[in-house]
């Protein structure tokens, strides 16, 4: 198996040798092997595939000089040996008629280093039989672009969108314009040339000089949406992020990773939430109706739904009636599980109410561990409840700021709290409860204690990290320095403030509207009146903030009962 890296590979002159390729795809939990051998700014796909050939399983791999990463990472891969077929392929980064006679020669070249490699020969009949046409299906599906994603994020996307889903990175949507029967009758050198030809002649990346025709992409009237994917270190495709993104018109989600699988959990939570805003989040599997059995309970006319909230800190409860008033609600810290938290909190909100468990119809999962709670009958996003329970709670409110135990969300939602766009902080716990959680247990304090000292500060103190150990290192320094607690929880609270001001910022100012702040850090008074600050807005507070994602899920549950009515 020979692996590749980039869609301008000429994998078609491999199967002339009867080889089969694939694309080198490997998202590896961490870079153990390769940070050792690596320099740690090289890009995480470079490392990946640095990995992949340290752990046996590329032993045949061609490269494209496409970028200095990649030149890195041949420089690296062939000092380790392990490789018995390494080659870099020269690529143009014009498509002029100069450029393709190049290419033309580097491919020649190429053959004939997998020649002397395999001792081989080309068959010009194989490689030929080796070209597929294939027709673009005309129907509405959602893009995949930017840089190369893994068969584990493809996957996870497809697995969520409903739609279609079409993949247009960098390795996908490739497609020769290349006629077999006109190139049997050529001799290698025009054969070759048309090949370049046809290579160069793909939809361009953007690493090409001339990158225009890619407009084309974001024009297709069958495209209904986007999502952009971008790896750490990786600026080419980041630039083309910043150039579309104002000008598009369909929905566009920025996913941005390090090339491992350990952001699974939050990619998964965005892109279900993108899907959502897309397509709804009401039937988005008709398999999760209303059984008999809760239909003959609902003719009773006496009825209950319930929302979990399942996050990383607290597993929170909203029970509705069937006139969807709230009836009960719990917040308990999240345990040793998911599923066990959800049933402790909804035991205790349901002796609180003084019913049985049997009178629910309905349940609705969300938060992080929703996809570990049996007992729910369907499963939404917390991006989705969160405006769900936030237009509920205050119809004014047009954005939506979350900062829960281990991520900060902003969330713009439109006049019926439907999702018009969402932005959430990478896998770093800077800003979130977590990181209050850690500062408090440095300084000695409890939460409720730190939320209201620092509002009597004097200096004005700067926490110029946000990481949250490198901050816990300068809390620790200043505590040494005999600065006051007070002057350190207001340096802490506007340093968080700024992180999360800045998300929200990156929303735009294009949904005029009230400010609303859920979270069980809403009760931070510190945190909100720097946020205020920064936003320059007031922030609707109230007593169910910590309950909005539980109750949004609820009034999902609600609204599935009441369909039909």
């Amino acid at each position: 198996m020979i692996h590749y890296v980039c869609k301008y590979t000429p994998i078609e002159l491999f199967k002339g040798f009867g080889e089969e390729c694939a694309v080198l795809e490997e998202m590896p939990e961490n870079f153990e092997m390769s940070d050792q051998i690596a320099h740690a700014n090289l890009c995480g796909f470079g490392k990946s595939v640095i990995q992949a050939v340290l752990e046996g399983k590329a032993d045949q791999l061609v490269l494209v000089n496409c970028c200095d990463s990649m030149r890195r990472v041949y420089d690296i891969v062939a000092s380790t040996g392990k490789c018995k077929f390494l080659y870099m392929l020269d690529l143009p980064h014009e498509d002029n008629e100069c450029e393709k006679v190049k290419f033309a020669g580097a491919i020649r070249r190429l053959k004939e280093a997998y020649e002397a490699y395999s001792r081989q020969q080309f068959d010009k009949e194989r490689f030929i039989r080796s070209f597929t046409e294939s027709e673009k299906e005309r129907k509405p599906y959602i893009g995949v672009l930017g840089v190369r994603v893994s068969g584990v994020l493809e996957d996870m996307i497809q697995d969520n969108i409903q739609m279609k889903v079409d993949n247009l990175t960098c390795t996908g949507g490739r497609r020769l314009a290349v006629l077999p029967e006109e190139m049997e009758i050529m001799d290698e050198d025009a054969m070759f040339l048309a090949y370049a030809d046809a290579l160069l002649a793909q939809m361009p990346c953007f690493r090409m000089n001339n990158s225009t025709r890619r407009n084309q992409l974001y024009l297709d009237p069958d495209l209904k949406g986007i999502i952009y994917h971008t790896i750490k270190f990786c600026d080419y495709y980041g630039f083309e992020y910043a150039s579309i993104k104002k000008n598009i018109k369909v929905p566009l989600l920025k996913i941005e990773t390090d090339f491992t699988s350990q952001s699974a959990g939050q990619l998964l939570t965005r892109i279900q939430a993108f899907s959502e805003t897309i397509e709804g989040s009401e039937d988005m599997d008709p398999e999760k109706g209303i059984s008999e059995e809760a239909r003959k309970k609902m003719e009773s006319g006496v009825y209950y739904v319930a929302g979990i909230d399942s996050g990383s800190t607290s597993t929170d409860v909203v029970i509705l009636d069937q006139n969807g008033k709230i009836k009960s609600t719990m917040i308990i810290p999240t345990g040793g599980g998911a599923m066990m938290s959800a049933e402790k909190s909804l035991a205790a909100a349901v002796e609180k109410v003084g019913i049985q468990e049997e009178d629910i119809v309905r349940i609705v999962t969300t938060g992080y561990g929703r996809a570990y709670i049996d007992s729910g009958d369907d499963s939404i996003t917390e991006i989705t409840c969160h405006a769900k329970g936030a237009h509920y709670l205050n119809p004014n409110v047009r954005t939506i700021i979350d900062i829960g135990g281990q991520d900060i969300k902003a969330i713009s939602i439109d006049e019926h709290g439907a999702v018009t766009n969402f932005l959430m902080n990478d896998k770093c716990a800077a800003g979130t409860g977590r990181f209050l959680e850690m500062m408090a247990r440095t300084l000695g304090l409890s939460l409720e204690e730190m939320s209201t000292k620092g509002l009597e500060w004097k200096e004005n103190i700067v926490i110029s990290s946000m990481c949250t150990v490198f901050a816990e290192s300068e809390v620790v320094s200043l505590v040494a320095q005999n600065k006051n607690v007070a002057d350190i929880i207001h340096g802490l609270n506007v340093s968080v403030a700024s992180k999360v001001g800045a998300l929200a910022a990156r929303l735009g100012k294009k949904n005029p509207g009230e400010y609303m702040m859920t979270g069980g850090v809403a009760k931070n008074q510190g945190i909100i009146n720097a946020l205020e600050e920064k936003l320059g807005a007031k922030l609707y507070i109230c007593d169910e903030a910590q309950l909005c994602g539980a109750l949004g899920a609820a009034l999902f549950a609600y609204e599935k009962c009441t369909a039909g009515e």
